[in-house]
This record gives C-alpha cells, sequence and structure tokens, in this order.
C-alpha cells in the first residue's frame, strides 16, 4: 500500500511540490502503473523515474493529485547469442493520479489515459 504521509503534512505548504516530489520519487517502482503506462518498449528498466507534479485539488476529503512521471524501458529481445534486438533504453511518459485520503495518507494511484 502506498502513504503519502509527509505529502499530506505539506498540503497547502510553500513545500508542497517538493515534498510530494521526493515522495513519490521514493516509492517502490512496482507500487506504480509503469508497465502499463509503455507506449514505445516493452518493460520497464531498473532506472530510477522521475515525478512532475501536475495538478493539485482537494475534494471530499481526499487530495487528488495529478503527476506525470518519467521512466525508461527497453524492448526485450529472446536473449538468444544472435539476437540482434539493440538493449537500448527509451524514454517512457505516463500520467498518473494519486488519491491520498486527507486522514490517514494512504493513497491509491491510477493510470491516467493521456
Amino acid at each position: 500500500m502506498i502513504r503519502l504521509h509527509d505529502t499530506l503534512q505539506a498540503w497547502d505548504t510553500p513545500t508542497f511540490r517538493d515534498v510530494l516530489k521526493r515522495e513519490i520519487e521514493s516509492l517502490d517502482p512496482t507500487l506504480l502503473p509503469l508497465q502499463a503506462g509503455l507506449s514505445r518498449s516493452s518493460h520497464v528498466t531498473a532506472t530510477p523515474f522521475r515525478a512532475v507534479p501536475l495538478a493539485t485539488h482537494a475534494e471530499g476529503g481526499r487530495l487528488r493529485v495529478k503527476t506525470g512521471i518519467f521512466y525508461t524501458g527497453i524492448i526485450a529481445g529472446c536473449s538468444c547469442a544472435d539476437d540482434p534486438t539493440p538493449i537500448d533504453e527509451q524514454t517512457e511518459y505516463c500520467v498518473v493520479e494519486f488519491d491520498i485520503d486527507a486522514e490517514t495518507g494512504a493513497a491509491t494511484v491510477t493510470l491516467l489515459e493521456e
């Protein structure tokens, strides 16, 4: 489960964007829908991702944060000795929305079609 306690505490302060970015970037990438967001490659790499906060609003006891995620993927070949597929990383981008409970900091993340 994703918990964004620091982000919740920083809400409505000048440090909010920095805290949000730091806390998202410290998440285990397997908790994010990065594989589903691939558009140019077939497998997410272990290279660290970057988060870019795009929009935030509070609604009904929840904080909704739309965030762009830059990450990398590769086109996975067959791993044969004569496989001509290059192992070049491709830059990927997807937009997700974090839905944070305003009391507990528990968050869900959804891949947006953008």
